[in-house]
């Protein structure tokens, strides 16, 4: 029910969220405020890397000795976000040693391999909300003339299970989520989030020593590429979504030497187009096209037409294997690479592979490209 109404309201009516990284300053401001006054404090004002300043409501706020701990539940807007609702909490107590000491606690992932813009060993709080965990101590203790040294800790309570519902493990961050936000704000659907993560994996990829990659459109495609090339790491089956066209030109800015697209043909009919953003609201698919193609593959005239009066992709497809024709679906996957090649000017080999919904396969080709 919830999908349903986020997908009927228009853009300008979704609900912005907060990352976890600007739900894990509040909790840190607020507790560290809680820690100096000795009182504990119901909510704090904090400022966004967009410049923006907001209110948060501390969900809990105690006093313990010589700590205070501090939770905000993370509200995500109207994206679907894994970290909807999640409490995410900051533990803050004095030090001898000068500065600010930020780790992660439980529930907060720890970085296990290169690639991601934290050190391996280290917590992975991303740069930009250390930033802000760094600026807003700084702010408390200018406004209250302390110079102490301040530990801070970071945990997200239920983050080892949340993690489960996320890449995080193949991106080598295990045990919790990542804190997370460049600007502080949640988008819902936001197509920039996506194309980071997609960008970042591939990062990953190639600093664990990646040289063949495979780019998937989803969950299911991913799963049948996994059969197809078993003996790939886990860290090359990335899933780029509808942004084909962005994951291969990330892929040949990393100097990676093969890339496999693996997707079924609703959406990768349209790559065969030329279309490198696949998304269901882009390009449709033309069936004078796949037409085109079926006369190619010597299809009669009059199965030509059936193609061009198909009703989908999926049913042009279904057509053209029921009538015997698995040149069809090789010469589709030669155009797609064909275009990838195009698209990124050469320099790696493509290789296509279409499957059927169950994973069965419809065809495969692989080209080779020089730089152009």
């Amino acid at each position: 029910m919830m999908k349903k109404q986020m997908e009927e309201k228009e853009p300008k009516e979704m609900r912005y969220g907060y990352t976890t990284g600007a739900c894990a300053t509040a909790s840190t401001k607020a507790a560290l405020l809680s820690l100096i006054t000795h009182q504990p404090v119901s909510e704090v004002e904090i400022t966004l890397p967009i410049g923006k300043q907001v209110t948060f409501k501390i969900e809990q706020a105690r006093l313990r000795g010589n700590e205070a701990e501090c939770s905000v539940i993370k509200d995500a807007g109207d994206d679907p976000d894994a970290t909807h609702g999640a409490r995410i909490v900051s533990t803050v107590s004095w030090t001898e040693e000068p500065g600010l000491h930020l780790d992660g606690g439980i529930g907060v992932g720890r970085v296990t391999k290169p690639g991601l813009p934290v050190p391996v060993g280290e917590a992975a709080i991303n740069p930009v909300p250390r930033r802000m965990i760094r600026e807003a101590v700084e702010e408390v203790l200018t406004a209250y003339g302390i110079h102490r040294g301040v530990k801070v800790l970071i945990s997200v309570p239920d983050g080892e299970e949340i993690a489960k519902k996320t890449l995080n493990e193949r991106l080598g961050i295990v045990g919790g989520i990542s804190i997370l936000g460049t600007r502080g704000i949640v988008v819902p659907f936001s197509t920039s989030a996506y194309r980071a993560s997609v960008a970042q994996a591939i990062q990953v990829a190639k600093d664990n020593g990646c040289t063949h990659l495979v780019l998937t459109t989803g969950g299911s495609s991913e799963k049948h590429a996994m059969k197809l090339l078993p003996d790939l790491p886990e860290e090359a089956f990335i899933q780029m979504g509808d942004f084909v066209g962005f994951a291969l030109k990330h892929a040949r800015k990393a100097e990676v030497e093969k890339v496999t697209l693996v997707g079924m043909m609703g959406k990768f009919s349209k790559v065969a187009q030329g279309v490198m953003m696949v998304h269901s609201k882009s390009a449709p698919v033309d069936l004078n096209f796949l037409a085109q193609v079926a006369e190619e593959a010597g299809a009669s005239s009059e199965l030509v037409e059936q193609v061009r009066q198909a009703n989908h992709a999926t049913h042009a497809g279904q057509l053209m294997e029921e009538a015997g024709y698995p040149s069809f679906f090789t010469l589709l996957c030669e155009k797609i690479c064909q275009q990838c090649l195009s698209h990124v000017e050469g320099g790696l080999t493509v290789e296509t592979i279409l499957v059927k919904m169950k994973g069965d396969l419809l065809g495969r080709a692989e080209l080779c490209g020089e730089p152009d």
